[in-house]
């Protein structure tokens, strides 16, 4: 696929440290940020709550004296994790971009990190851009609960039927109408939206859902994977599924999973996934 925005070879290289009074040109940067989302409200700014916006954008102010705006691909959930989230801001420092990953990650919290920065060409968006989102979500498959894991699956103490749910997630493919996977109330527009990949496996005593889209409506994915456990465990079955996708009713559908299963693993533009590693 071919997108509308296409990454510069390189970054400028630095030479001089925060903003230049002689006011350069305005650049154009993409980070891969990685985060740990237990204790955000969410990657949106949100007044008096910490959230994955707020304080990357504090850490560029630090760095650069700038006020800036960064646009997120995703607007992530308190609780969800990110391994590959990509954002965009305007700024007129002239630090280089390696440069600029060391310093911004001197000033984050130990939660969140930068991964990557790269140069962008003006008119490039963080979300508009995007092409494709690919989402993991891991159940905890025992009786007893985890104390290292309960911020990075959801348990579920009844055994799942592998075959099962792969036969009911091969029903989910290709451009559908998902008006039944998502939270209406905050669903806006047209709900057709196109999966190209539903994987379901097992992994030690995890289940391991991942998911690769066009795009994804509010609470899409989480509703997805609770019906993929109501499938596991024999309520229902693949031709259920296709009459839930068919019926266009939320109420049919399974329950909205916790957020703390769930991680952004990448975002695509035309020019290939954010990278997800410096």
């Amino acid at each position: 696929m071919r997108g509308t925005a296409v990454l510069s070879t390189g970054c400028r290289p630095a030479t001089s440290s925060g903003v230049n009074p002689g006011k350069p040109p305005t650049r154009v940067l993409r980070l891969v940020l990685e985060y740990d989302g237990t204790d955000f409200s969410g990657w949106q700014v949100q007044l008096g709550k910490r959230t994955v916006q707020g304080e990357v954008a504090r850490a560029v102010q630090r760095v650069t004296g700038e006020r800036v705006v960064v646009h997120g691909a995703s607007r992530t959930d308190a609780g969800v994790h990110a391994e590959g989230q990509v954002a965009h801001l305007r700024t007129r420092t002239r630090i280089g971009c390696d440069r600029l990953v060391h310093a911004l990650n001197a000033h984050l919290p130990p939660d969140v990190v930068v991964l990557r920065i790269d140069e962008v060409p003006e008119g490039f968006h963080a979300q508009y851009h995007a092409t494709g989102k690919t989402y993991r979500y891991r159940l905890l498959e025992r009786p007893v609960r985890s104390a290292l894991r309960r911020n990075r699956a959801y348990l579920v103490r009844t055994p799942l039927d592998l075959e099962r749910m792969r036969a009911s997630a091969a029903r989910l493919t290709g451009l559908r109408d998902f008006r039944a996977f998502c939270t209406e109330a905050r669903t806006r527009g047209r709900t057709e939206r196109r999966i190209d990949r539903l994987d379901v496996r097992r992994e030690g005593d995890e289940m391991v859902i991942e998911v690769s889209g066009s795009g994804f409506l509010y609470n899409m994915v989480r509703t997805i994977v609770g019906t993929l456990i109501w499938a596991g465990i024999g309520k229902l079955s693949p031709d259920d599924v296709s009459a839930i996708l068919e019926s266009k009713d939320r109420r049919r559908a399974g329950p909205v999973v916790p957020p703390q299963g769930l991680t952004l693993v990448e975002v695509r533009y035309g020019d290939g996934p954010g990278p997800a590693s410096p």
